[in-house]
């Protein structure tokens, strides 16, 4: 049993003002292929998808898996905007290239992320499982893994047989869903599991930060996936959230349901999942806080005050990283022992690269904003450079990463690229102790809350974004959509009802 293994994952931010184009994938160790693939980083192999895939798949007898050459991610992060056609084209055509080099293949297996954005393609997943299924035959299985946050329909399922997709915001269960994919995938080319889909799509579209599911009613739903999986052998029930921040056709909630041969009641839970997310509608839009970044560190100067620190405010809104409102209100209000993770200033980066920047230099510059509205204007900081981690002077290509300390016992990081904080430990590895700190001023949606409030660390969480409605904003009415059509989904259409009239 030959199983082709294949990677292409991007969450695509299509409002920041800059393609991620073919560039953007390709460095050190990015295309990836053969072992090189399925063997991975350390991350891979304790939580990816991709790792439990591999891990799994391993486990049967008769099983040969080959790594497809794929890209890994976009050196962007996940502030990366729309994927270039010619980017996209390019990837693509050396998978399939190389899958007909190496075949011929039982099944294949995608790890993908579900909200990629490609200009002038619509739903580039869907065109990954076609053209696969192209490549590999009519007969072959076909599994995808995706994010929560992917924006998909029922056209996947079109070209592939199964899909699995992390239920848990923070995402603690990828690791589990690539072994599922791995089970599920090889019983079905042993004839054990004949895969039968529904999928229905209620109109509900919610901004990232929202979707939470330590808590109600997006916990809810998670549960209510979990209890049909766990009454009925053989059920998979896939909820994705939707990314509001792709203008895409396909953008919104989705449910998928996969059944053993029981299209009857694939429909039936599908119909219940969905019907349930639109009873819960008004909670899943209002049921989480959000403050403005003036009000936040108002909040946060009072959790000192009373003794609840660590305090969190995190920047859920900014998709670039370069965004400076946090910043001005930290240095306006005076707040005092916050850490700041990260301004992304790829410029002031260079220019401190040049400068041969070291530990206790004098530093003054403006820094972070320029890439657009969202991102505000440039900052002043005044202070002493306190730690410098990568190459500086002449030194090219790897990452230099500067923090400054100012102010009262505050440090500000600069990056190249927006990095989103998930546990204070990161801080460790540019050599700052998190245990320095009252509270930390940090970008990052809700992936934080593995590292900062699910082990009890941080008393006090404050959600905060800028008083305009920029790019990761709640309130999408505020984003110019031009493929989405936003009346069309509650909260935002008028007349939006489900199941549709």
């Amino acid at each position: 049993m030959r199983i082709a293994v294949m990677r292409f994952e991007h969450e695509t931010v299509t409002f920041l003002p800059f393609d991620t184009v073919k560039d953007d994938f390709i460095y050190e160790g990015s295309p990836a292929r053969g072992d090189a693939l399925l063997e991975g980083s350390s991350y891979d192999k304790s939580r990816s998808s991709i790792g439990g895939f591999v891990k799994v798949a391993r486990e049967h007898a008769n099983v040969e898996l080959v790594g497809i050459e794929s890209p890994l991610g976009s050196k962007k992060g996940t502030g990366s905007g729309w994927i270039t056609k010619e980017a996209f084209d390019y990837f693509v055509d050396n998978m399939i290239k190389d899958i007909k080099a190496q075949g011929p293949f039982d099944g294949a297996y995608l790890s993908l992320h579900g909200a990629m954005g490609v200009r002038d393609v619509a739903k580039p997943e869907a065109v990954i499982a076609r053209r696969v299924r192209e490549a590999i035959g009519p007969k072959a299985m076909i599994v995808g893994t995706f994010d929560p946050h992917g924006n998909e329909d029922e056209d996947f399922l079109k070209y592939a047989n199964l899909a699995f997709t992390i239920k848990y915001y923070p995402h603690y269960d990828g690791y589990l869903q690539g072994e599922r994919a791995a089970r599920t995938l090889i019983r079905a080319l042993r004839g054990d599991y004949k895969p039968t889909t529904a999928t229905r799509k209620p109109p509900i579209i919610t901004a990232s930060v929202l979707q939470w599911t330590g808590a109600s009613p997006w916990m809810d739903l998670v549960q209510r996936a979990l209890v049909w999986e766990a009454r009925s052998p053989d059920v998979y029930v896939n909820f994705y959230y939707g990314f509001a921040f792709a203008d895409v056709v396909d953008a919104g909630m989705t449910f998928q349901v996969m059944t053993n041969g029981d299209p009857e009641l694939a429909n039936k839970i599908a119909d219940d999942m969905a019907n349930t997310a639109w009873r819960l509608r008004k909670e899943l839009v209002s049921g989480t806080k959000v403050y403005s970044h003036t009000e936040g560190v108002k909040l946060a100067k009072e959790a000192i005050a009373k003794g609840k620190t660590p305090f969190v405010l995190a920047d859920h809104s900014d998709r670039s990283g370069a965004a400076t409102w946090l910043l001005k209100q930290v240095i306006d209000q005076k707040l005092s022992g916050t850490l700041i993770g990260t301004i992304a200033d790829p410029e002031a980066i260079e220019t401190l690269r040049k400068k041969g920047v070291k530990v206790g230099d004098k530093f003054d510059m403006m820094i972070g904003g320029r890439l657009d509205e969202s991102a505000g204007d440039p900052v002043r900081v005044v202070g002493t450079v306190n730690t410098v981690s990568g190459p500086a002077g002449d030194a090219k290509g790897a990452q230099l990463w500067v923090s400054v300390k100012f102010g009262d016992g505050n440090v500000v990081i600069i990056s190249p690229n927006l990095f989103q904080v998930r546990w204070p430990e990161v801080f460790n590895d540019i050599g700052i102790n998190p245990a320095d700190f009252k509270g930390f001023a940090i970008k990052s949606r809700v992936h934080f809350r593995r590292g900062f409030y699910d082990n009890g660390y941080a008393p006090t969480i404050l959600l905060v974004e800028p008083d305009q409605p920029f790019l990761g904003t709640v309130r999408l009415e505020g984003l110019k959509y031009q493929h989405l059509k936003l009346d069309k989904f509650y909260p935002y259409g008028k007349n939006v009802s489900y199941p549709a009239k």
